[in-house]
């Protein structure tokens, strides 16, 4: 099983980030309605079941955290340690 550390939590959605994930950049996102994994570059949805509401949460949240999103891929496909970031308020 990957380890993959959660980076953020908000609203019971999980946000984390595989180590060994591929490209192009992106994020997971966990909820107990559905999961979806989002690019960072553009916030384009790869794939989702999640709920629209949800979905709008994250997507929100992306936006303002796009730059530590995209230092913390960096910083997985260099193997070091991942940063916390600020949930959504």
């Amino acid at each position: 099983m990957r380890h993959v550390p959660t980076i953020s939590r908000f609203l019971g959605i999980s946000i984390a980030m595989f180590f060994d994930d591929h490209g192009p950049p992106h994020f997971h996102v966990r909820h107990a309605e559905g999961s979806a994994k989002v690019r960072i570059d553009t916030l384009e949805v790869i794939e989702s079941t999640l709920r629209r509401r949800q979905l709008r949460f994250v997507l929100a949240w992306a936006e303002l955290r796009q730059a530590e999103l995209s230092d913390n891929w960096r910083r997985a496909r260099a193997g070091e340690t991942l940063q916390p970031i600020a949930p959504l308020r």
